[in-house]
């Protein structure tokens, strides 16, 4: 029978295991896992995020198992990143070099050192395990990193976003592939304005980029992975590529896996604490389910949302080269006449993009950009050729037969002087 992957849209051939239980998950077979690690054949070096959870030592298992099915076998590298969080973490580090040497794959633990923020711990936590695993993938030439992400984090990602008001292109959720950027800065200085019509999917755990992903309440940059050249790099060679293999299966299938193996794994109890919101909207799955609303048809609306995304961009893409006309360096300038027509999203993300490539201030803020759209349509509607707004670093104006956005001006910071204590001051400090 068909699987079918709600990330690409393609079928892969899945067999079902028998059970003595129809209730029971069925393991991920030989045949499925196949197809799952299929497109990394040509890949010389990859290396996989191993925390010792069930997920991230199904996916170790699985890539040695697919491994020892090719010829030419690819290097394998399990990272382990101990954040120093637990006393039981080095333990759990322990256990994967263990099974790692079993499965002939090489090992290494990382550790996340330094002082730990008292807030945003769990985000500080992801961006530290992404800069680490970044570092270990450069130091020994790979070009892609495995993660254990599954079809419940897709589904609890949806939701997050949902929570979070994100736009069309966050609630598309993760994708199979994403690109981790390098140094953006000389893409950015080479073509700034398409480099920011870019897109790369973000998850949860996934680093933030400077530029913008417009559908998203916090922007983050994404880039098509079609659009980059070979095996794990950008034109400019210095991004990693992110997989995930697992982003179609249920996390009950890699736990009936591990148990049909005999493989043992950790339990980490962050993953219920319901101080954090991952796990507080995990709780509510079941009653979810019970709904209808289960991890499936959660994926299947990010899948179409995705879908409907890359739809507005190839439109946005459209705008941009019928709209854009000729501007000094360092300034993006479109027909004014034009985009007064374009559809609102469409219009939206032509001058947010502008904005994120120019900017110097961090990512854009939907609501902020929202705000600004507003303003920039009704300068339009009223003939206001004064119109002149900043947002995150770049300056949007309307010169009547041009919409203009350009870097903001260096704001320089007023120096604070020291006035001479007088007489009269001494007397009120006494």
């Amino acid at each position: 029978m068909l699987g079918y992957d709600p990330d690409s849209g393609m079928g892969f051939p899945v067999t079902i295991m028998p059970t003595a239980n129809k209730a029971l998950p069925a393991p991920v077979s030989a045949a499925e896992t196949a197809s799952l690690f299929s497109d990394l054949e040509a890949v010389p070096v990859l290396v996989l995020a191993v925390s010792g959870g069930p997920d991230s030592t199904a996916l170790m298992w699985l890539a040695a198992r697919w491994r020892d099915t090719l010829e030419a076998k690819p290097e394998m590298i399990a990272v382990t990143v101990d954040h120093g969080l637990r006393k039981e973490a080095k333990a759990e580090a322990a256990a994967v070099g263990k099974l790692a040497r079993k499965l002939k794959i090489a090992h290494r633990t990382l550790r996340w050192t330094g002082k730990k923020p008292k807030t945003g711990l769990q985000q500080a936590a992801r961006a530290a395990r992404y800069r680490l695993l970044g570092e270990a993938a450069r130091k020994v030439g790979a070009s892609h990193i495995l993660t254990a992400h599954t079809l419940d984090d897709q589904a609890e990602t949806v939701l997050i976003r949902m929570c979070r008001g994100s736009g069309l292109a966050g609630l598309g959720a993760m994708g199979r592939i994403s690109v981790i950027p390098g140094r953006e800065q000389g893409e950015r200085a080479r073509n700034p304005y398409a480099a920011a019509l870019r897109n790369m999917d973000s998850g949860p755990g996934q680093p933030r980029s400077a530029l913008a992903d417009l559908g998203n309440s916090k922007c983050r940059s994404r880039v098509n992975p079609r659009s980059v050249g070979g095996p794990g790099m950008t034109e400019r060679g210095d991004a990693l590529r992110l997989i995930r293999p697992l982003l179609s299966i249920p996390k009950s299938r890699l736990v009936a896996t591990l148990r049909e193996a005999k493989i043992p794994f950790a339990d980490d109890p962050s993953n219920r604490d319901p101080r954090f919101t991952r796990a507080r909207l995990r709780a509510l799955m079941p009653t979810l389910a019970e709904e209808g609303l289960e991890a499936r048809r959660l994926a299947l609306l990010a899948h179409r949302l995705k879908r409907a995304d890359a739809a507005v961009e190839a439109a946005t893409a459209r705008a941009r080269d019928e709209l854009s006309l000729p501007a000094d360096q360092g300034t993006v300038a479109f027909d004014a006449k034009g985009y007064a027509v374009l559809p609102a999203e469409v219009g939206l993300r032509l001058v947010g993009t502008a904005v994120a490539a120019l900017g110097n201030e961090g990512p854009v803020e939907l609501r902020k950009l929202e705000a600004l759209k507003e303003a920039l349509d009704m300068a339009q509607r009223d003939g206001n050729l004064r119109f002149r707004r900043s947002l995150a670093g770049a300056v949007v104006a309307f010169t009547g037969a041009r919409i203009i956005v350009e870097r903001a001006p260096f704001r320089r910071s007023k120096t604070l002087t020291k006035r001479r204590a007088t007489p009269a001051s001494k007397a009120k400090r006494r």
